[in-house]
């Protein structure tokens, strides 16, 4: 089993809830208190995980720089009061961010038995495999 350290825990918790404070606030039709609150805890979460100083390496590496602005810039946005563009900036600068992660995501999920069914349908197939290909930041 795997050990976590209190700050661990605490950050996996404040991460858990920022998730849920986005996907309740984005359910509630782009709440912007929701979504403000689900921002600062998921980043907050994030860095007791990882820690401060890895947090800092992740984000602010010269080749995810585009992608750091515009997840922080749709941070601000939403914190600025326009949830919807807030949105699409942090989702599209979240995808820029864990781009080289989702080919490991992609394995990891076919060799669980429903889900890997799932993603060997027809249609999901292609789909999920454009995305685990597309590793590389551009």
């Amino acid at each position: 089993m795997i050990s976590l350290t209190d700050s661990q825990k605490i950050g996996m918790g404040l991460t858990g809830f920022g998730v849920f404070f986005l996907f309740f606030g984005m359910i509630l039709f782009f709440d912007k208190a929701l979504l403000a609150i689900g921002n600062i805890l998921f980043v907050a979460g994030l860095s007791f995980v990882i820690g401060l100083e890895r947090t800092f390496k992740f984000f602010f590496q010269r080749h995810k720089m585009k992608a750091t602005g515009f997840f922080l810039g749709g941070v601000f946005v939403v914190l600025i009061g326009w949830p919807i563009v807030g949105v699409v900036l942090e989702v599209y600068g979240f995808f820029l961010l864990f781009r080289g992660f989702f080919p490991v995501a992609v394995g990891f999920i076919r060799r669980v038995p429903i889900l890997g069914s799932l993603l060997n349908l027809p249609g999901i197939s292609g789909l999920v495999d454009k995305v685990s290909e597309s590793n590389t930041m551009v």
